[in-house]
């Protein structure tokens, strides 16, 4: 049996196809998007022409056995720009729950419609945080109350911070069913396009990724038809009565991240990735006292670090990605400790790059001021890295450490 940590010519094949998509398409286009904080269709469309955005185009990163597509693929999109990254990524988190909780028939009724087609695509939106609950999932106040009368679902309650809500053709909303099970007692539904009673009034303007558009969305009585409860609902009622009955059930938005997190961590190193080239170009060719700055050991040091903690934190989210797509389960939460250092990498390396392009580095002509910005988000989103923290505490002691 070999062993080895080179990749397959597919997968380099993938990369270098992606990264040229992020030279020629993201990175002309990323200050720009940034200073507008629009969501930038024009770079979606031509992701969707070229394949890259799509369901499809999903499914066969999904399908690698390896797991590695997907990181490989995210972190050369946010080597291109964290927020155009996003843009283009962030329709994957509604994807990502629908895959965690959906039927065959449900998955192949909307996710289509979460991208739309490459005439004209579309976003879709994951809606799980609220104003006083995000890393407290059990805080949950949205409601989902059943209608027998006519198999309709009938949601109210405010989501927070939602990529893509209000401007997304599909949303994935996650509720209360039942209040006295805690998280336990959540179900996720999908909103279909045009429903009455879903709105999002105004865009939240962000400190960094700001091509990528978050909103609150608002739910008041919304009515979706009893198809649109993930899963069906005999199986949501077999789940609830295992849990009154005291037995293991987990909550669905925790299933969501656990999937989704060595893709976030990924989409940190590329942002890292990014700043740590930016500063070794600049240290090389910045001279002071007649020599390149990168000649000093103060920088080169740094740059060598930057390098080494990029790496690792990588590995760290192949890792994950490999088990996560093998079903090899994270006993020691393997997913969070690869999305907790890549988040502490690409704030840390960022700050770095800053200081080492000086006072060049804290303008808006180099792209390391906005890359600072970017990266910041990824201690905070997708748990916070305290949550990251206790998730991992808790999988290596084997107690509930609260």
């Amino acid at each position: 049996m070999s062993f080895s940590l080179e990749l397959t010519e597919e997968h380099r094949d993938l990369r270098d196809w992606v990264h040229g998509f992020a030279v020629k398409e993201i990175r002309p286009a990323a200050a720009e998007w940034d200073e507008r904080e629009e969501t930038p269709w024009p770079v979606i469309s031509e992701a969707a022409k070229i394949g890259l955005y799509g369901f499809e185009t999903l499914a066969t990163f999904w399908a690698d056995e390896t797991g590695l597509s997907l990181p490989i693929v995210n972190e050369e999109l946010f080597w291109g720009d964290g927020g155009i990254g996003m843009a283009i990524f962030g329709t994957t988190l509604a994807v990502a729950g629908i895959f965690a909780s959906g039927t065959p028939d449900q998955l192949a009724e909307w996710v289509p419609q979460c991208y739309g087609d490459a005439d004209d695509p579309k976003v879709a939106a994951f809606c799980s945080s609220e104003p006083d609950a995000g890393s407290d999932v059990a805080a949950m106040r949205t409601r989902a109350v059943y209608d027998e009368a006519t198999d309709e679902w009938v949601l109210n309650g405010q989501k927070a911070w939602a990529t893509n809500g209000g401007i997304a053709n599909v949303h994935v909303v996650q509720a209360v069913v039942d209040p006295e099970l805690g998280p336990k007692g959540q179900a996720a539904f999908v909103i279909p396009p045009g429903t009455p009673g879903l709105s999002s009034p105004s865009k939240i303007r962000k400190h960094g990724l700001r091509a990528s558009h978050t909103a609150d969305v608002y739910l008041d009585d919304v009515r979706v038809p009893g198809r649109c409860l993930l899963g069906g609902k005999e199986k949501l009622d077999e789940r609830l009565a295992r849990a009154r009955e005291g037995g293991r059930s987990s909550s669905q938005a925790m299933r969501t991240f656990e999937l989704s997190r060595p893709t976030v961590g990924a989409q940190a190193v590329g942002i890292a990735r990014a700043a740590y080239e930016q500063a070794l170009e600049y240290a090389g060719q910045r001279e002071t006292f007649g020599r390149p700055i990168i000649d000093n050991q103060g920088v080169a040091f740094t740059l060598a670090d930057m390098r080494t903690e990029i790496d690792a934190a990588r590995l760290l989210v192949w890792r994950a990605a490999w088990m996560g797509r093998n079903e090899v389960p994270f006993e020691a939460g393997e997913g969070s400790m690869s999305k907790l250092k890549a988040g502490r990498v690409a704030t840390w390396v960022t700050e770095r790059a800053v200081q080492i392009l000086g006072g060049n580095g804290y303008t808006r002509e180099y792209p390391v001021e906005r890359m600072h910005r970017d990266a910041k988000i990824y201690d905070i989103f997708e748990g916070t890295e305290q949550i990251q923290q206790l998730v991992v505490a808790r999988a290596v002691s084997g107690r509930h450490i609260p």
